[in-house]
This record gives C-alpha cells, structure tokens and sequence, in this order.
C-alpha cells in the first residue's frame, strides 16, 4: 500500500470514526451493523485507494461504501423487501451519486448520537459506556478498566444496551428543548471525557489529539446553543472548562512532542481568545451553587490569569478543591488537591496527603499517582525514592510522550544521586 494511502486510511479512522459511525447509525438504525459495515469500508479503502488514489472526500467515500455494504448485507439475509421500505425514508436505500455530508445536518450526528446512548430508558451505568464505544471507538476493554469493571461484563452491558435501543426503537434524533434536561447529565459527561481523552490521549506518540478537543468544545458550544436560556450551568462550565484547557495547548509540547509541564511553559503561546471566552461563561457558572465542571473552571482560570507561574494563587486553588472534594469526592480530586497543597505548603506536606492516598490503594496502578509522588521526593531530594515512583509510574503509563518525560525525570534524579 502506497504511503499516501496508508496515511490517508489512518487518519481517517482517527479522526473520523464516531462522525462515520453516528451517520451510518442515523441511517440504518442499528449499531451492529453500522459498525461493522464501517469497518468493512476502511478494509476495502486500503485496496481501492491505493489503485485509484485518495478520493477528495475521504469520509464521504467511506459512509457511501458503508451503506452499499449495509444494503447488501440485508439483501444476502432474504429480508431486502422488508427492511428496504422501512429505510426508504431514512435514506439509507436512496440511490445518489456522491453525497454531499457537508451539510448543516451532518456535524450534529454525534450529537445525535450522544442524546439516543443517553436515553433515560437505558440505565446510567451503561449511557456513558456506551457513546465512549461508538463515538470514540474505545475498546471494551479500554472502557472497562475506566469503570472499573471486568471486560466481559462490560461487553455484556453494550451488548444489552444496543438491544434495547433496537428492540425498543429509541430514535435516533435530539430531543426538544424542554426533554433535554433529563438526559443533559449524561451526554456532557460524555463530552468531557472525549475532550480528556483528547487532551491527555492514552496511547500514542502524542500527548494531545486535537482532533478530539476541538469536536468536545464544538459538541459543547451546541448543547448550550441548542438549550439557549435552558442550559444549565454546568454545560457553560464545562465549555469554559474545555477552553482554558485547550488555551494552553501550544506551550504544552515543545517541537520533539515532549511534555512540558505548566510551571515551565511559555505562558505568551497560550490562546488569550479562547481564555477571553471562558471568563464570562464561569462567571454565569458559578452563580449560584456551582457543580463539578464550573469549580474545575474556576481553577483553570486561575492558572490562566497568573501571569507567570510564581503568580499562582495557590490558596484561592486549594479552596477551590476544598469545595470540589465536597461536592463530588473522589481519589483523583483528592491526588490534584495534595498536589495544589505542595504548591502552597512545601513538598514536605503534598507528600503527607499522597501517601494517604497510596495507603487507600485506590490509585495504585494510576501512573500519575506515582509521577506526582516522585516529583514531590525529586523537590525534597530523596533521589533513591523518587527513582523507585518515576519506574512505577513508567511501568503504568502508557502515552509515549508521557513515557518520556518520566524516563528524562529518571535519568535526572539518577544522575543527581550519582
């Protein structure tokens, strides 16, 4: 395969599976089979592009193939005449030439998407689950080490979810306004964690995947536009959050794609547009009783309005995670907070918290855990110690710019113990 092509086919799939894959399910109706006739697709576009070259629109040319295969598939099951009348008006058995998938309709399929896997009818534990698989295209097993939960369990959970929106006929469609509230919960918490996967990818040469945090901040921007004067404060926040987040994106790699961590970054490359538009979405945020989203908010606009590093209002940010660890505690809240208490405290009293976390053994294998630790003994000079987290954490991680940085940090405190 020419490497034109090759590159062509894996970037496609990179960045456009979920939009691919949210089309195809608004045409056919059925998720299985979306999939699948999506992967069938990038099959035949590794042979045929390189024949007869790249075509000029790539998706578009994987969405027709998919749905020829699509139609295909029912004809060889003897149910052609049936199903083709029930997709008639859906499009999916309309004959055209190339399609035009550039219309205002076409970039809100994942949002589509997002409201059907949020459906109250299906249950909480499965909603985000289950857009993470489709939009995202995560493995089971990628998603089910973030729940918690064994693989074949959570294969069992996708697997009924997809049946009941099938057997149930959920539509595939975004709710009116006034029935978006019940489901809102949900597709931002999916938002938020395409962005996070996005802004710290898990596997990968990069950091950062762009393409991702700037469909979350666009998913976003949709939801409070289509909610209007009904959105609720949270998805303000949220947007704010995603922003000021992606506002630091051009000084948190340097030209090789290694990290830069945020006391050490050029402050003058981050985007003062971006940080200009969350500042009065968090101030309508965090009227009232703030949630999770708008107080993660507030502490990234704290960061971005220090003008250098030293200027940090640490005190202001630990308050923040005070709040933060009442409304929604959890063990990653409680490892940012011990981090923020360093900044304020000394190391000596940040390493205090982290090991009271160690101890819970809730984060043991979160590489980030044992990075936080071991910057923390580097900064008191305990270098034999700070080595042994810096492994730790290298055996967990799992990005290679990630990778390297904890291998750079290694060498330092090595060589400083030398």
């Amino acid at each position: 395969m020419s490497a034109d092509a090759a590159r062509a086919v894996e970037t496609v799939y990179r960045t456009e599976w979920g939009r691919i894959v949210a089309t195809l399910i608004r045409l056919i109706g059925d998720f299985d089979l979306a999939e699948e006739c999506a992967q069938e697709a990038f099959a035949a576009a590794v042979d045929q592009w390189e024949a007869s070259g790249v075509p000029d629109a790539p998706r578009a040319w994987i969405i027709q193939t998919a749905r020829h295969k699509a139609i295909d598939r029912i004809r060889r099951k003897g149910r052609y005449a049936e199903k083709l009348a029930l997709y008639t008006s859906s499009g999916l058995a309309r004959e055209m030439e190339e399609p035009d998938y550039d219309t205002s309709e076409i970039p809100d399929d994942r949002l589509r998407l997002m409201f059907t896997c949020c459906h109250p009818a299906l249950s909480h534990e499965v909603q985000v689950p289950l857009t993470l698989r489709t939009l995202c295209g995560l493995e089971t097993d990628e998603i089910a080490r973030a729940f918690l939960v064994s693989t074949t369990t959570m294969a069992q959970r996708l697997v009924r979810a997809k049946h009941k929106i099938r057997d149930a006929r959920i539509p595939y469609a975004v709710p009116e306004t006034k029935d978006m509230a019940e489901r809102v919960e949900a597709v931002l918490t999916v938002i938020y964690l395409v962005f996070n996967e996005g802004y710290a990818a898990t596997r990968g040469a990069s950091l950062v995947r762009t393409d991702l945090c700037a469909e979350a901040i666009r998913l976003g921007r949709l939801v409070v536009s289509l909610m209007g004067t009904q959105a609720p404060t949270e998805a303000k926040g949220l947007l704010a959050l995603m922003l000021l987040h992606d506002a630091r994106r051009e000084a948190r790699i340097d030209e090789e794609g290694d990290i830069i961590v945020l006391e050490e970054q050029d402050r003058s490359l981050w985007n003062r547009e971006q940080i200009a538009e969350a500042q009065p979405l968090i101030g309508e945020a965090l009227r009232g009783a703030p949630g999770p989203f708008s107080l993660q908010a507030a502490i990234a606009a704290v960061h971005c309005l220090a003008a250098r590093a030293q200027d940090t209002d640490w005190e202001q940010i630990v308050g923040l995670y005070d709040e933060l660890s009442r409304l929604q505690p959890s063990p990653i809240v409680s490892l940012n907070r011990a981090v923020a208490v360093a900044m304020r405290d000394g190391p000596r009293r940040g390493l205090v918290l982290i090991d009271e976390l160690s101890a819970a053994n809730d984060l043991d294998n979160y590489h980030l855990l044992h990075a936080a630790r071991a910057d923390l003994l580097r900064r008191l000079g305990l270098r034999e110690e700070a080595a042994k987290d810096y492994r730790r954490a290298l055996e967990l991680a799992t990005n290679e710019s990630e990778k390297r940085y904890l291998e750079r940090r290694l060498r330092e405190v090595q060589a400083a113990g030398a």
